[in-house]
């Protein structure tokens, strides 16, 4: 068997479009869905071209007859059957195509390229079939392949410029905690988020990347410096805090066995309100210094509280003490003889004093009966001198020559027909009158 691979003069070029053949479709919007290619049945080769007796083989094109080759291998029949299998091989290739271009799946430049060459071998194709319809599919697949190359590149580009933004928003993140944050786990753990993101994010231009890329590091660095630098400082201050700390241990060690209780308890508070101020030291020396210090606060403490301990024993019997002298407290009469209730306070009072402090919790109770005591010696004190008062007898009989004053006016004022000057005289000489009673009556309360 031969092939005849010479084109048919007349045919058309390799790749032109077909007389006839349709426009190719518009690719239809959404997503693209994955079709299998479908499978057509043998074609009947008999409508397209013929095996003559003596083996040349022939097919029909709108072109006209052309010869494809010649069958040595069988009778004409036998070989008319095989050019229709080339045929049906070749729509089978095209049906591969179409699918590959139906499901968006296929790099569609390639699909492209291998319509065109499969549509430049059909004018030399050893193939019977309708060949025409092979060229107008090939057209729609260009047509539609192209189209797909060229709304593949608008969503690549599109991608590139959404992963392009990403990234930059990123690196805008990492340079403002390289910058400004001061949290450095959290910040460290999220740079390092970005940078894991940051691996997932693909196609995006080479040299814009590298800038990108070279943002986001030199973040990092400055944040790694700034932490370098701030743990560094941090070091410097503990080492400052612990000498610090350690001066303040010795103060307090020194005062452990004082028994000026007021003013070392004092000492003591200082030192802690200065212990506070210094700062952390290394974990493991400051919880050390502080066992010291604070062993040196309970030692002092601790004998403060035996002392107290023991010095509230004696105010309880100071208070005992006091509490019988009140009970003597109880003959004072100063209505009955004041200058002897007089006396007998003083006495109360020098022994008083003489017994000292009872404990605080007496204090309030004990104390306020002694001052009722004395209240009621004072006043009775102060009721005699009020009584003996000449200046406050003085003051009343002054209140009293206004009163007559103020009245002789109302009559004057009266007897001249003046009712209003009258009336405003009357209630002068009435305040006038209600100050002298007053006066008189304290002076008789007396």
């Amino acid at each position: 068997m031969t092939d005849s691979s010479a084109p048919k003069p007349g045919a058309p070029k390799p790749g032109a479009p077909r007389p006839g053949a349709p426009k190719p479709a518009a690719p239809r919007p959404g997503p693209a869905v994955a079709h299998a290619p479908s499978v057509a049945p043998p074609s009947d080769p008999s409508l397209f071209g013929r095996v003559d007796d003596d083996g040349t083989a022939w097919v029909k094109t709108t072109d006209g007859e052309r010869q494809i080759g010649s069958w040595q291998a069988g009778d004409a029949a036998e070989g008319l059957a095989h050019f229709g299998r080339r045929y049906d091989d070749m729509a089978t290739e095209v049906g591969l195509l179409e699918a590959r271009l139906s499901s968006g799946a296929g790099d569609a430049k390639k699909t492209r390229a291998a319509a065109v060459a499969l549509l430049e071998s059909l004018p030399t194709a050893a193939a019977i079939g309708d060949l025409d319809a092979l060229a107008r599919r090939l057209d729609v697949v260009i047509a539609g392949s192209e189209k797909a190359a060229v709304a593949a590149k608008a969503e690549r580009e599109h991608e590139r410029e959404e992963h392009t933004h990403r990234k930059e928003v990123l690196a805008a993140e990492a340079e403002q905690i390289g910058a400004e944050s001061t949290q450095w786990k959290v910040a460290g753990d999220r740079l390092r988020e970005i940078l894991d993101e940051w691996k997932t994010i693909r196609g995006v231009d080479r040299k814009v990347d590298d800038a990108l890329w070279k943002r986001y590091s030199k973040a990092r660095e400055a944040f790694n410096r700034r932490r370098g630098a701030h743990f560094a400082e941090l070091d410097r201050d503990r080492a400052s805090a612990k000498v610090h700390k350690e001066e303040l241990v010795e103060r307090a060690e020194a005062l452990s066995d004082s028994t000026d209780w007021g003013p070392t308890a004092g000492a003591f508070r200082d030192l802690l309100a200065e212990w506070k101020a210094a700062g952390r030291a290394p974990r493991d020396a400051d919880d050390a210094l502080w066992k010291r210090f604070k062993g040196a606060q309970d030692v002092f403490f601790a004998a403060r509280n035996a002392a107290a301990s023991e010095r509230d024993a004696e105010f309880e019997d100071n208070a005992v003490a006091k509490e019988a002298l009140l009970r003597e407290a109880g003959n004072i009469d100063p209505a009955r003889d004041l200058e002897a209730a007089r006396s007998a306070l003083r006495d109360l009072q020098e022994k008083w004093d003489a017994i000292g402090k009872v404990p605080r919790e007496r204090m309030h109770d004990l104390e306020g009966k002694l001052r009722a005591i004395e209240k009621t010696v004072h006043d009775a004190v102060d009721s005699q001198w009020r009584r003996t008062d000449p200046e406050a007898m003085a003051r009343a009989a002054q209140f009293r020559e206004r009163v007559a004053q103020f009245e002789e006016q109302a009559e004057k004022a009266t007897a001249a027909g003046k009712t209003k000057d009258a009336e405003k005289a009357l209630a002068q000489a009435q305040q006038w009158r209600e100050w002298a009673d007053a006066a008189e009556g304290a002076v008789n309360e007396r």
